[in-house]
């Protein structure tokens, strides 16, 4: 039965992936700005689902395999709050010189 259960999640994990890597390549180049600063929350329930998975240490393959979800969710967020603080950057008017505020 242990062994059932590991094979759906593996399953799930290799589904996650197809899934995942149609619907990056499905969104035009204009989208992804706005899409990965909108996908930070979503992410942040992956670390959630990630440090659970690596928590429960009822496999090792699954403890190394959360290990490295959190990692790659992590870099996902820091990138994506990056990515959306230079575009709001873009969007900011440029401040003249002799009106700074005290």
């Amino acid at each position: 039965m242990e062994s059932f259960l590991f094979l759906m999640h593996v399953y799930v994990f290799v589904l996650a992936i197809f899934v995942g890597f149609e619907l990056i390549t499905k969104v035009p180049p204009t989208l992804h700005t706005p899409l990965m600063s909108g996908s930070n929350a979503i992410s942040g329930i992956t670390i959630i689902g990630a440090i659970l998975s690596a928590g429960l240490e009822q496999f090792t393959i699954s403890t190394i395999l959360g290990m490295i979800a959190v990692i790659f969710a992590m870099i996902n967020v820091v990138g994506g709050f990056l990515v959306t603080d230079r575009m709001l950057k873009m969007f900011k008017k440029p401040s003249r010189p002799g009106s700074e505020r005290k």
